[in-house]
């Protein structure tokens, strides 16, 4: 007679005196992390965490603002796995549960804890777009879209921003709006 197989969480920390409760990697449908986790969120008995990150992407219509998941695909739910695995793989946007073989790995508390002190309350981390002088930014929208450039001065009552630009072999400082730059290589400061 075959035995079936256990499935067992990886960590150790899960004790039989204690509900069982304990956070897991949730992957998500392909952009549908917003839609897991809201169906999760109705769901009894499980706490959700999607981090998400807002900053201004280059289009060729100008920057926009956009939200992603600061893990793309991925969200963390904290339920009992014993009682809710099934229910939390068949939920609406979940594609499963990170898992090796008949093994969930569970995700320690204190780790959960460290991402939402660093992301807040709502989820969400904007990412700060002030610019500097000596950012390097690319140009987006208007007549040198694509364009990159290093600020060199910063006209905050205009609205605008001093570029130097490498443009038909020669350096030449064009002055362009504001909101029509985009930070390149930057470690992003957050707001």
């Amino acid at each position: 007679m075959v035995k079936p197989k256990v499935l067992e969480p990886l960590s150790a920390d899960l004790e039989p005196a204690e509900s069982n409760l304990a956070w897991f990697c949730v992957r998500s449908q392909l952009k549908h992390e917003h839609i897991a986790a809201a169906n999760l969120r109705q769901l009894a008995d499980t706490e959700v965490f999607n981090p998400r990150i807002r900053f201004k992407r280059a289009t060729r219509r100008g920057p926009v603002w956009v939200t992603e998941s600061l893990f793309p695909n991925y969200l963390f739910a904290r339920f009992d796995w014993r009682t809710s695995l099934r229910l939390i793989h068949h939920t609406g946007g979940v594609a499963g549960i990170v898992h090796f073989g008949s093994r969930w790995p569970t995700i320690p508390d204190v780790a959960i804890a460290e991402l939402r002190s660093a992301i807040g309350e709502q989820e969400l981390r904007i990412i700060d777009s002030a610019l500097d002088v000596g950012q390097e930014v690319r140009i987006s929208g208007g007549a040198f879209d694509g364009l990159e450039g290093v600020v060199t001065r910063v006209i905050p009552g205009r609205q605008r921003v001093a570029v130097l630009l490498d443009f038909l072999g020669r350096q030449a400082t064009v002055e362009v709006k504001a909101d029509h730059l985009v930070k390149l290589n930057a470690s992003p400061g957050l707001r």
